[in-house]
Parts: C-alpha cells; sequence; structure tokens
C-alpha cells in the first residue's frame, strides 16, 4: 500500500524552526531556489510580477532563518524609507539633521538593543555597580547587515550622494534579498536598486559564473571549512591545555583558512544564486592571505564591511582629527578598528581583535619610512623575496588575531599561545598527519589554491562558462557528491551568521 502523506512534516517545511534553518546548501534550500528560478521564469515578461515573487521568497527565506524577527526586517525597511524621504525633502539644515539623527538612533539603537545589551550588563556586574541577570534576547541572524544595509542608503541620502528611490518595492527587495541579507555582502543601494528597473537578459556567460560560484562556495563551506572545525579545530580551541603547542599552532592555521572558506563561501553562494536572479552583488573577497600588509589585507577581506566603515567612519574621523595630522589618522584608525571589533561581537575576544588590527596598522604608519630605509640598506626593496617576507610575516600576524577570533575567551587565547610558547613539542608533527590525514591535507589543499596565481582560477572559471550545458550539469552533480562525502549529519551553521 502507498504510504500516507504526513502532512505534519510538509507543514513543517513552511514554518520556522530554529534548528532547522533554511541555509545555503541544504537540501530544501536547494528544492526552494529551483522554485524560486521556476517562478522568475513564468515571469520573465512582467516586471511587477517577478519583482512581487521575489519580494515573497525573500521574506519566506528570512522567516525561516528568524522568525518572528521578521518584523524587524520589515520595519528597518519601512523606517528607512520613509527617513529616507524626510531627509531629502527637510527645508532647513537643522531638520534634515534632526531626521538624519534620529534614523541613526533608532537603527544602531535597535542594533546595539539586541547585540550589545547582555554585554553592558555584564560588564556593570564585572564593576561590582550591581548584579543584574541578562535578558532573554534572541540575536536576529543578518542583523548587522541589514542595518548596515539600511544605514548605507540614509547616509548616502544625506551626504546628498544619492536621491531616495520612490518606489518602496524596490526599497524592500534592496533590503530583503534573500542571497545576501543573513551574511551580506553589504551592497551599496546606489548599486542594487538600478538593476532592478534594468532589463539585463541573464546570459550563458552568468549562468556559467554563477555555477562555478556556487561550486567553490559548496567545497569550500561544506567540503573544507566544516570538515577542519568539527574533526580538528574545534576540539583544540575548545581545550587547548589539552594540546601541545604544535597542535595548537597547526589548529590557528586551520581556523584561519576555515573561516575564510566559511564566510567567503557564502559570499561566492551568494553571488552565484544573485546571478542566477539577475543581480550582480558586490564581491567580498580577493585572496585575503596575499595581503602584504595588514592595510592591505583590509582591502582585500570583507569588502563590504571595510569600504563601508572606510566611507562612513574612518575617512569623517580623519577629516574631525586632521589638526592632529598622524596622530589624528591613528586615532581615526583606533576607533574604526575598536567599531570592528564590537560589530563581530559582544565579546572581549572579538574587542581585543580590532584593537589588535589597529595596532597592527599604526605601527605600521609610524614605521613605514624606518622598514623602507632598512630594506633598501640590504637590497631587496621591491624583489620577490621581499614580498615573499611580507607574506608569511603579514600572514602569522593575522593568523595571530584568529587565536582571538576563534577563541570562547581571552584565557583560552592565552592558553593557546601558552602552549605554542612552552609546550611546542615539534616531535608530535608526524602523529598530528597520521591522526588527521584528511585534515592536513584539506588545510594544504586549501592554502595552496589560495595562492595560486588568480588567472588559474579565471581560466577556470572560463572553461565552466564555456562547457555545453550537459557537462556543466555533469560538473555540478560530481560537486554536489564530493560535498556529501565530506558533509557532517548535523549541518554547521555559518560562522558570520552570529554577527
Amino acid at each position: 500500500m502507498p504510504q500516507a502523506i504526513d502532512f505534519g512534516k510538509l507543514f513543517s517545511l513552511f514554518t520556522y524552526d530554529k534548528y532547522d534553518p533554511l541555509l545555503f546548501g541544504s537540501s530544501l534550500f536547494f528544492f526552494f531556489f529551483l522554485f524560486v528560478l521556476l517562478v522568475q521564469r513564468l515571469f520573465s515578461n512582467q516586471k511587477a510580477l517577478r519583482i512581487y515573487s521575489l519580494l515573497f521568497f525573500s521574506l519566506f527565506f528570512y522567516y525561516k532563518a528568524a522568525g518572528i524577527y521578521l518584523l524587524l526586517l520589515v520595519f528597518s525597511s519601512a523606517f528607512n524609507f520613509y527617513f529616507g524621504k524626510l531627509i531629502y525633502e527637510s527645508k532647513t539644515a537643522l531638520l534634515k539633521k534632526i531626521f538624519f539623527a534620529t534614523a541613526l538612533v533608532v537603527n544602531l539603537g535597535l542594533l546595539g538593543y539586541f547585540k550589545y545589551t547582555n554585554f553592558f550588563l555584564q560588564i556593570l556586574t564585572d564593576l561590582k555597580l550591581g548584579t543584574i541577570e541578562p535578558l532573554k534576547i534572541f540575536l536576529p541572524i543578518g542583523i548587522s547587515f541589514f542595518t548596515f544595509k539600511a544605514l548605507s542608503y540614509v547616509i548616502e541620502i544625506y551626504l546628498e550622494m544619492f536621491e531616495p528611490v520612490k518606489s518602496f518595492r524596490d526599497f524592500s527587495l534592496f533590503i530583503f534579498f534573500f542571497p545576501n541579507v543573513l551574511m551580506g555582502p553589504i551592497d551599496r543601494a546606489s548599486a542594487f536598486l538600478p538593476q532592478i528597473e534594468e532589463d539585463n537578459p541573464i546570459t550563458k556567460e552568468d549562468v556559467g559564473r554563477a555555477l562555478f560560484l556556487i561550486s567553490c562556495g559548496l567545497i569550500k563551506k561544506y567540503a573544507i571549512a566544516d570538515y577542519i572545525a568539527l574533526n580538528f579545530d574545534e576540539r583544540v580551541f575548545g581545550f587547548p591545555l589539552r594540546f601541545t603547542g604544535v597542535e595548537n599552532l597547526l589548529a590557528i592555521y586551520g581556523r584561519a583558512l576555515q573561516g575564510y572558506c566559511d564566510f567567503s563561501g557564502y559570499t561566492d553562494m551568494a553571488l552565484g544564486v544573485g546571478l542566477l536572479l539577475g543581480f550582480k552583488l558586490m564581491d567580498n573577497f580577493n585572496r585575503p592571505f596575499k595581503a602584504r600588509s595588514v592595510g592591505d589585507y583590509w582591502r582585500r577581506w570583507h569588502l563590504s564591511l571595510s569600504t563601508w566603515l572606510l566611507d562612513y567612519l574612518f575617512k569623517p574621523l580623519q577629516i574631525s582629527f586632521r589638526s592632529m595630522r598622524k596622530w589624528g589618522t591613528a586615532l581615526a584608525i583606533f576607533f574604526t578598528f575598536f567599531a570592528v571589533g564590537l560589530w563581530h561581537g559582544p565579546n572581549w575576544t572579538f574587542i581585543s581583535f580590532g584593537i589588535l588590527h589597529s595596532i597592527y596598522l599604526i605601527f605600521g604608519m609610524f614605521t613605514q619610512s624606518i622598514r623602507k630605509k632598512f630594506t633598501d640598506s640590504i637590497k631587496i626593496t621591491g624583489t620577490k623575496f621581499h614580498k615573499f617576507l611580507q607574506v608569511v610575516f603579514t600572514f602569522h600576524l593575522l593568523a595571530f588575531t584568529a587565536i582571538l577570533f576563534g577563541s570562547p575567551s581571552l584565557q583560552y587565547s592565552l592558553d593557546m599561545i601558552h602552549q605554542i610558547f612552552t609546550f611546542f613539542h615539534p616531535e608530535v608533527f608526524p602523529q598530528f598527519v597520521q591522526a588527521y590525514t584528511t585534515v592536513f591535507v584539506l588545510i594544504v589543499f586549501g592554502y595552496l589554491v589560495h595562492f595560486l596565481p588568480k588567472s588559474v582560477e579565471e581560466k577556470a572559471q572560463n572553461l565552466v562558462i564555456k562547457m555545453p550545458v550537459f557537462f556543466q550539469a555533469v560538473l555540478f552533480a560530481a560537486v554536489i557528491w564530493v560535498v556529501v562525502q565530506f558533509k557532517s549529519a548535523a549541518m554547521m551553521p555559518f560562522i558570520y551568521f552570529q554577527f
């Protein structure tokens, strides 16, 4: 007899479950996205229906990820749309400033309430200013990302860089757009909104590039990042004193790669999904571990956040402190990277992460001429050997900050450093390779691919673009098969979901 349909399970596919969100790479997302593509195809000649259906699917996607906090997303859209108009239509400079200040207070106030309330309550308790029980506050997924998207809109209107969009529908799509609502990229309204009205057909090149990006994203996230995390990194970062220094050091290398593959993997998939829907999102990464300085790193890592902070925080601060010259720039760097740390989360490890990056940059700024004189004196300035040394040195500076980024507390970070410098035991390395062969191979493979010339990636992408559809399908099926071999039974959330 045919098995009866379990309508309870069927209904659960359409309701929020905090233990089973709709994530890129899940089988449910695969069917969801196929249905989205089908509907978009059906409405290909009806722009309004295509946009409204995309709005509906984006809202459903966020509901599956955050439940009732969908209302917060809708509020953000409505509030910033109308305040953008109020700022633009203000008759006086004072009124304009009042509306702009209100928009900043509401946006940052909501972000602060959900993200930092309990952190500050804990500080008050630690300072013995009273014992305050933490509030039961759930952090809505993606709040940092969609808040910064909305803020870029009102800031650019206030600075008269952009006129407010007339359509609430279009603005809502900018805020809700499901490929980047949870983890970015933090696109600017001036780049995204014009694409809604443009009638750009999806080309064979777009499909091929999207397939390449989604495949890369799946492999980065599920075959590399999750496997390294579950089978090695979480064990060491969770109990660093149980492992030798060499294992702690290798876990740091693994954590740096894991963080990159997890976040850039999501970005790759977001860009690919966006392309298949007719939207070109901002690229977020440019081989960050090839950076020759920490400043260069921030021109390669999380570009949508770093350019946001550069335009809307660092430059205004630098102008405000310009009378102090280099020290003014140093202060602007410090405050900007303190904000970077705080943006990542209400934890002293993240704040220390941001402060450490500011120290790197400030030290580099003040010693630039001295370092140049030294490399000139030994005649290596600009040579391949000099560039190699810069990359290796910068990478290890960044790897050191990965300790803070991956540790649950500052004490755990100190424990890892203690093990590396006092209990290293290099003779353990062959045992590590034997016990964690797959992890070791993935770490080596991940870094090798990362350091390949960009031309290799471009050639591989062009090869996929030029493939007949049949071979593209076979390639994608092979990628899915590989991912399934590595994928754990319980899906790991993306690291940046917590931000």
